[in-house]
């Protein structure tokens, strides 16, 4: 495909790198020069230093031949204004990041489709549902559910009394047969691999498995995890993925904002009906202290300064919290946090990636996410008449190196894969990909 990147920083240059890797032609348009030229010099991209919403510049980008546009900038009118142009001259697709929740609403989107928007994407949306998610499902360090929960995916740390470490995994899937799940992969030391029946659990170890709901209890147990309730949660940073999840969540829970800006301390006055509000600086260890840091069940710092939110979380840990959720803007700080003690780690450039690649795949691609504790996606297909994976049972199957099938919803059930499971057309079928390889994946369900 030809595609067109409009952006002014790093979601841009993240974006870019990620479709790079499914050899697309891609174009980025960005108006900071010096980055351009990093970009050029590590990269073999076109770039064009310039404003998107100038036309002089879209046309010299050749948009009348682009597959998809996709502008990330951090200003969503930009954004909107950039995506009505480039369709106007000619672009097939579009797709574009907002931040206001009231560009969501169904009147807007229908507005905005009529004047050629194609696909429209707030990482700050998807971030508050993702830390409800992980509240909910709070033993897991990162999750996702398929057909409304059909079938779920959790990244799973196994602690040093899990039941699975030391042994292989078919010694465990032997074990436990009578659960519904299977391990798609396993990131230890920051190196990632698909797991064969020998493989051997280590302590440690971020483990990626599929599974039905039902199976989720005893396999928080078989890793050394113990469910617990969450009723008293704290969120530092009140900007609009702080105030997007107090705003869910504070009927149901205990909420209680730190937020140092006093302004914005008052308009959330105005928006948040339970939550407390306390203009503070949440790195003032005896401040957190002060405000019952040893009460709280949850800690989420969602500022946008990704030291503070890191700082923040150890602090929490270190009175005993026992979840952490910590907004980390800088992707190469991913493992590091994860390492020294934060539970989960959400990231908007993972995020936006995950919602505008799946624009670059077939249209039986109907979900994709970007995992951010491993170089991986998990993605659903659904399976086309007459698509290769029909053709054989799933062990006969010829799966590229780099992916493999976890489960299957068929209607209203939903299956685990295995050996002998016959996938037919109409399923909906969850795969997890390593990098270089979705392309060829996604021609087995066409």
């Amino acid at each position: 495909m030809n595609i067109i990147i409009a952006g002014d920083g790093e979601v841009g240059m993240h974006l870019a790198e990620a479709l790079e890797r499914s050899d697309h032609n891609i174009t980025i348009v960005d108006p900071h020069k010096e980055l351009l030229k990093m970009v050029e010099y590590h990269s073999d991209l076109m770039t064009i230093t310039g404003d998107s919403t100038s036309i002089k510049v879209l046309q010299q980008a050749n948009v009348k031949k682009a597959d998809l546009v996709i502008a990330v900038l951090h200003n969503e009118q930009i954004n909107l204004l950039t995506g009505i142009l480039a369709k106007k001259l000619g672009a097939k697709k579009v797709i574009v990041r907002i931040n206001t929740t009231e560009n969501l609403s169904k009147e807007s989107w229908r507005l905005y489709q009529d004047l050629g928007i194609d696909g429209m994407v707030s990482p700050e949306d998807i971030a508050a549902q993702e830390i409800i998610n992980l509240l909910k499902q709070n033993v897991a360090a990162e999750a996702h559910d398929f057909a409304g929960g059909k079938l779920e995916l959790l990244m799973i740390k196994l602690e040093p009394n899990a039941i699975a470490i030391n042994k292989t995994l078919e010694e465990v899937t032997e074990r436990y047969k009578h659960l519904d799940f299977r391990a798609l992969a396993i990131s230890r030391r920051q190196n990632t691999f698909i797991p064969k029946h020998n493989d051997v659990f280590r302590e440690g170890d971020l483990v990626y498995v599929v599974t039905k709901p039902h199976a989720i209890k005893e396999l928080m147990q078989l890793s050394g995890k113990v469910k617990y309730n969450i009723q008293n949660v704290m969120i530092v940073g009140g900007g609009r993925v702080g105030k997007l999840t107090a705003k869910r969540l504070e009927k149901e829970l205990n909420i209680k904002i730190i937020e140092m800006d006093k302004e914005r301390c008052m308009e959330l006055t105005n928006i948040l009906s339970d939550t407390m509000m306390v203009n503070a600086d949440a790195r003032n260890v005896d401040l957190l202290e002060e405000e019952g840091i040893k009460d709280m069940d949850a800690f989420i710092a969602v500022t946008e300064n990704t030291e503070t939110n890191i700082l923040t979380c150890l602090q929490a840990k270190a009175f005993g919290v026992k979840k952490t959720i910590a907004l980390v803007e800088n992707i190469d700080y991913i493992n590091i946090s994860q390492n020294i003690g934060i539970d989960t780690i959400i990231n908007k450039k993972l995020i936006a990636a995950s919602y505008m690649v799946r624009y670059t795949l077939g249209g039986n691609v109907t979900s994709l996410k970007c995992l951010s504790s491993i170089d991986a996606d998990i993605v659903e297909f659904v399976v086309r008449d007459g698509a290769a994976v029909t053709s054989r049972p799933i062990n006969k199957l010829d799966m590229p190196e780099g992916a493999i099938i976890g489960g299957i919803i068929r209607g209203e059930d939903s299956y685990i894969a295995t050996g002998s499971f016959q996938i037919k057309a109409e399923d909906r079928v969850v795969v997890l990909v390593l990098p270089k390889t979705i392309q060829e994946v996604e021609k087995l369900f066409r």
